[in-house]
């Protein structure tokens, strides 16, 4: 039976990825390729319209644009790998580039929470052109990815933020209502935000999410409405406690030195694509998905959204201080303290 590429690709990276789990590096030398083949990963399923709009406009300009010196192999939905194996395929050569939920990779990259900070990412939302590329903190981080040989192309900002979500059987309508609550969480950043206040973090896939409400192996969640439409969540949660806890974006991603081999040429289109990205993907997002049809659909479901009390708002965004330093202690007071100045326009 004649294998395909994609089977080729998938059994290559059953060794590489798991090796550099490992940390042992690839057990193949990385793949001879011309600097103009690309392959490229990402996890979400179509289902979820927003998040696959950027990734899937992002490679159809390349495609557009590439002429016959961009070949481009793209997998979504985890044809090739899935969520947890993405970076280390990228990290070992077996992917070119990837798009990834940042949210899922903080505890990797940590530079990369700065997008998901509590207290700092309302700033976010609100002024995605701190963000943009070629801003100072876009510059920023990519300084500091470096330094792993890493590279973001692009990130256009950061999606509306994540809300506090919960069941009729346990509801979350405060912050006093969290304390010995199991919360699906996904960020580091979330999780020591509201360890504070009684909160019981439980890390499982969003594919997953929708039994585990169902079941009660969850009470509730700190979701993105693009979750909440996305996997159908609406059917399981009656509340929306709506403090904006944290946030992500979804970028592309690929290693510096790869970036660095690329011709010219090459480089342009890709740039032209992230710029594409930068103008396009969080707006449609924000602007247009969530409020005209993402929205609409949750409250045709039935879910209450609760505005947060001052009094819960403000002794949140004082809490998040302790998650702020400890964020800092893991990427370095200095960047730490100009990336927090950056993003909430105070530098």
């Amino acid at each position: 039976m004649p294998i395909t590429r994609r089977q080729t690709l998938k059994f290559g990276l059953l060794g590489t990825a798991g090796a550099a789990m490992l940390g042992t590096g690839s057990l193949f030398p990385r793949r001879a390729m011309a600097s103009t083949s690309l392959t490229g990963a990402f996890y979400i399923p179509p289902s979820y319209e927003d998040l696959s709009y950027g990734p899937n406009g992002f490679v159809q300009y390349v495609k557009d644009n590439g002429g016959d010196k961009i070949s481009i192999d793209y997998y979504d939905s985890g044809q090739l790998v899935k969520a947890d194996e993405q970076l280390p395929a990228l990290r070992s050569g077996s992917i070119d580039f990837m798009f990834h939920t940042v949210s899922y990779i903080t505890r990797s990259v940590p530079v990369l929470g700065i997008t998901g900070l509590p207290g700092v990412v309302e700033a976010l939302y609100e002024h995605p052109e701190r963000l943009a590329i070629g801003s100072p903190l876009f510059n920023l981080i990519n300084e500091e990815l470096a330094k792993e040989n890493l590279y973001m192309l692009s990130s256009g900002g950061i999606l509306e933020p994540e809300y506090i979500w919960s069941t009729k059987a346990s509801p979350v309508r405060s912050l006093a209502d969290l304390k010995g609550k199991k919360v699906r969480i996904v960020s580091v950043e979330a999780t020591e935000a509201l360890d504070h206040y009684g909160a019981a973090a439980v890390r499982i896939p969003s594919s997953e999410t929708y039994l585990a409400l169902q079941r009660g192996t969850v009470d509730a969640g700190v979701f993105n409405i693009s979750t909440v439409v996305g996997r159908s969540l609406q059917e399981q949660l009656a509340y929306c406690y709506k403090l904006p806890t944290t946030a992500y974006t979804v970028a592309p991603f690929m290693l510096r030195d790869r970036w660095d081999a690329l011709d010219a040429d090459t480089q342009a289109v890709l740039q032209g694509a992230a710029q594409w990205y930068n103008d396009n993907f969080i707006s449609n997002a924000n602007d247009n998905l969530y409020p005209n049809k993402f929205w609409p659909k949750v409250q045709e479901a039935g879910v209450e959204v609760v505005e947060p009390s001052a009094e819960d708002l403000a002794g949140f965004n004082e809490a998040t201080h302790a998650v702020w330093e400890h964020w800092k202690g893991e990427v370095g007071g200095d960047v730490g303290t100009r990336a927090i100045e950056l993003a909430m326009g105070t530098a």
